[in-house]
Formats: structure tokens, sequence, C-alpha cells
């Protein structure tokens, strides 16, 4: 058995035969031409075919893919149709006396070069789309459009990269799931992917040519390949798979309705993620938006402090997958269990009492401005809601709120667009609930961290297997703080959310719905099992189940 690493770009399970695909490898004739005119009615002639099969890859897209998704090949066309690139093309043709192919092959990569260069990793990884539009070019100059994938059962395709028309040329039915040697969380590519719910692993560096044909497994879970796993393994991963199988048959009965219990009161059921891996996640399950983004992902898997660039390009892609859908991102919530090495935050005896999330955040402002800056920049493409965490005071959450205004006060000066967004704070301690009517009116919204909330409030060290028995988290303490934050919430005109564990406990969704909680947010796949047991409760019915 061989195990390779890599990046999830959608969590799941994919078992099957692996097929290695390689990408069509053109000679490019690079003689001197005398029909120059020939040559550009010939590169005329296939960039609107070309054209033309970008909009068939749009109508194609939309039937395998989210609509958002399929927009990329509207791009691809408005590309192709830029007056620019195409005289750029013709210069080389009559400068150099060279043929369409050639003169096609040098200008796309020379403006993918461009983009490559740049700061931003979105834009970066735009190159790929510049490069996936001369393929299409290239394909109709050299006569090339066979069908790359003439399996006649469903494999796992493994490739150097895939462009977005390949993506979604692939027959659907037949595809179990996508693994790359190179690829980038931001490429439209992926973006397909997780449209069309396969799991996918990128940057798979140990991908090679003996794999095709062996069985494979990609774990999107743990971002793992499995090349002929053991029956152990295997077994194991089925299961996990035929689970997956069940929450989509259930997913088929529920998509699409809404989260209202008999009596008609609608709740707002919306998703916890940690990282873009997990987007697809959100639209598969249908949640209405996500009720926490856990921006630390983005420190735990860097070396060094993210620049502003490399969080903006995170936060865009969810705001833009997901949008109109509200996207609350909780800012940096590191320390207690959760270290970066770069950070050099030291050892702590009580660290769950000590240096973490916004007391970092406050005391260390040029790396949160950093990401301050990033969020505002990324407010201009979706639904956002900055989420402050470990608040216990106004004086904690009006420090933050400044710091906000004079990072958007700078970008404005910088002629940067900045969007609308809601602020709100997450109760985790018992200070922050009894000082929330006061926090409420300076909030947007708040969302009630319930697993923080429960160990301060129980002072039970979560992470302490041996006081495990202790920790219980239907203490009546712990619901009677989660009501007095609803009803002070409520009494200043904000909504409240729950975005801790106990979202996901179905034993206490009528307790919660009673209480008056206006969100619960929970990992997506408890997204349909929640709304399954809503549209099962009668609020009018006195007594709770």
């Amino acid at each position: 058995m061989q195990v390779a690493t890599g990046k999830s770009v959608l969590n799941g399970i994919a078992i099957g035969k692996i097929k290695i695909y390689k990408a069509p490898k053109y000679v490019i004739d690079e003689s001197i031409i005398s029909d120059i005119d020939g040559e550009i009615i010939k590169l005329e002639t296939a960039v609107k075919k070309a054209i033309a099969r970008q909009n068939g890859l749009y109508n194609r897209a939309l039937e395998v893919a989210e609509k958002e998704s399929a927009e990329i090949f509207k791009a691809h066309a408005i590309m192709l149709e830029d007056e620019d690139l195409k005289d750029t093309v013709k210069e080389i043709i009559t400068g150099q006396k060279r043929t369409a192919e050639y003169a096609v092959n040098m200008a796309f990569d020379n403006m993918a070069q461009v983009f490559e260069q740049m700061d931003d990793s979105y834009m970066q990884a735009r190159s790929a789309d510049i490069l996936d539009i001369k393929q299409e070019v290239l394909d109709v100059l050299l006569g090339d459009d066979s069908d790359f994938m003439p399996e006649s059962e469903p494999i796992i395709l493994a490739a150097e990269d895939l462009t977005p028309s390949a993506t979604v040329k692939l027959k659907e039915s037949l595809l179990l799931g996508i693994i790359t040697r190179e690829g980038s969380m931001n490429s439209h590519t992926a973006i397909l992917s997780r449209s069309m719910n396969l799991p996918t692993i990128i940057q798979c560096k140990e991908m090679d040519d003996s794999w095709d044909g062996k069985l494979g497994v990609i774990d999107g879970y743990n971002s793992l390949v499995y090349v002929e796993p053991n029956d152990e393994l295997l077994a194991s991963l089925t299961t996990k798979r035929k689970e997956d199988e069940k929450k989509i048959a259930l997913l088929q009965e529920l998509k699409g309705k809404e989260n209202m219990t008999i009596d008609g009161t609608t709740i707002k059921v919306y998703a916890n993620i940690g990282g873009p891996s997990d987007i697809g996640m959100v639209q598969a399950n249908d949640a209405e938006g996500v009720g926490l983004f856990r921006s630390e992902f983005i420190y735990l898997n860097s070396k060094d402090y993210p620049t502003e660039d490399e969080q903006f390009a995170f936060y865009k892609l969810a705001l833009e997958s997901l949008s109109p859908k509200l996207v609350v991102i909780r800012t940096c919530d590191l320390g207690a269990d959760k270290t970066a090495e770069y950070m050099d935050l030291g050892k702590e005896e009580n660290p769950a009492l000590g240096y973490r999330a916004i007391r970092i955040c406050l005391t260390r402002t040029d790396f949160f401005k950093t990401q301050l800056r990033a969020l505002l920049r990324a407010s201009a493409y979706g639904n956002l809601a900055i989420m402050f965490p470990m608040i216990i005071s106004v004086k904690e959450l009006n420090e933050a709120k400044q710091l906000l205004e004079t990072c958007r006060e700078e970008l404005e000066q910088e002629g940067v667009k900045v969007g609308n967004y809601q602020v709100g704070i997450m109760i985790e301690t018992p200070a922050a609930v009894f000082c929330a009517d006061e926090l409420a009116e300076q909030c947007d919204f708040f969302s009630i961290g319930t697993n923080d909330l429960t160990q301060y409030m129980l002072a039970i060290d979560r992470q302490n297997a041996e006081l495990e028995p202790w920790l219980d988290t239907h203490h009546p303490a712990v619901l009677k703080a989660i009501q007095m934050t609803i009803e002070a919430g409520h009494r200043h005109g904000i909504w409240v959310g729950i975005c801790g564990e106990l979202g996901a406990d179905l034993s206490l969704t009528e307790t919660f719905l009673r209480m008056g909680i206006d969100e619960l947010s929970v990992n997506p796949q408890s997204v349909l099992p929640l709304r399954k047991v809503i549209r099962e409760i009668d609020l009018t019915d006195q007594t709770e189940r």
C-alpha cells in the first residue's frame, strides 16, 4: 500500500480504479511562413470556434455544477474576445512571420506569466485560465478534439493538472474523484470540483504513472490518497463512504425545504467550516450560510504570518463561492490548544485561561490589522459578517471595532472598495453573558460558543480527559446562560445564534427553539439531520420531547 498526501479541495471518500490522464502535447511549427493573411484567417476562425466551445461548456457546466461555477466559461469567452489579446497574436504572426499556433502559444504564455508573477495569489491562479483558453485555441488549430476519458467504468482521474475546460468535459457518471500533482485552492478547477461534489486532492507530489490501473482511495477528510489499500483500511473507508451516501440520500429528500417547525416557526441553519475544502459541503448539504468560518486554519497551515493578499484570497473564495449566503468569519482564535510556532506565544500553565484569541490580536495589532484589511477587501465580494472571539468586556469590543474602522478608512483612502458587513462577537465566557446587554448595544449579532462557555461555566478544562465525567454540557447553568444571552440580544434587536457543538445536539434542538434562538451553526454533515428534527417539532405543544 502506498500513502500519498496533498491538499483536499472537498471532504469526501472516493474508491475506484485510477486512470492517469496526460494532456496532449503539441509540436508547434516554428518555421517562417509566407502566407500571413492565411494564418490570420486561420487564427480568427479558430478563436470563433473556441468561443463557441466555451459557450457550449457553459451550458454543460449548468447541468453538472452550480451556476456560479459555470460563469467561468462565460469569462473565458470574454477573454477570447479581447481585442488587445488578439492584436498581440496577430502582431507576432505579421512581425515575426510565424504560424498562428506559434503566435497563440507565445502570446498566451506571456500573458500567463504576467499573472503568475503578481503578488495576489488569487490573480496568480488566473494564469491557469489563460493557459486553459490557449489549449482550447490550439485544439482547434491543430485538430485535436478527442475524448480523453473513454472508460466504460467509473474511475478516479489523476493528472499533472486539469483545466476548467477539461474538468467540465469529463463524463460525470464515470468520474469518482480527482487527483492532481499541481493545482491551487483558488483555481477555477478547484471551484468546479467542489461544485460538482467530487472528492479532490491537489498538490499530490507523490503521484506517478505507476498508479495507472491500480485501486485507489481518496480520503478528502484527511487529505490522503491510498494506492492499493489493505483490506482493513479499504473496509473502513468503504463504510465511511456508505455513511456519506446515506447523507446524500437524505439531502435529496430535504434539499430546498425550509427549516420550519410544524407550527410555522423558522430558524436559520448554517454550517461551521475550517477552510475552503469545506465550501462544497456547505452547498451539498444545503446550509443557508456559514455561521463559523475558523480563520485560524490559515495561520496553522502557514510557516509564517500569512500576508494580507494570501488571507484575502481565502476569504474572497469563500464569499464568492457562497454568495449571497451569509458567511460569518471569526477573527484569529489562536492560543490554548491552537498554536503556531512562528507566533512564539510561549508555554502557559493555564492556556485555556491565558494569552489567546482577541487578547493576542489587541496586543499585536499589526498582525490583526493585516487580517482585518483582508476581510474588509473581501467584503466587496459577498455577504460578510466579522466575529470577534473571547470578548469579555465592552472595552475590548470597542478597541477591536476601532481597529476595524481604522482599516476601513485606510482602504477607502487607498481607493479600495469595501462592501457592507455585520460585526458581532462570540459569547463564550460568563463575563460576556453577564455583560450581554451592554455588548449587544455595540453588535449586529451574538454567536454562542458553547464549547468554551461550558468549560468556563463549569470550571472544567475540556482538554483534560480525566474530567470528562464532570463535563455536563446539559448543565442547568449552561442552559440558563444561553437563555440569558438570547434574551439580552433580542432586547437590543440583534440576532443570536449558537456555533458550538451543542448546536448539533438534537436532544436540545427543541429547547433552543423554545428559548428563541435565531440560528444554529453546525458541521455541514449535521445540517440535514438537524433540518429533519426541526420540521418535526410543534412549539404549540407545551410538552418538550
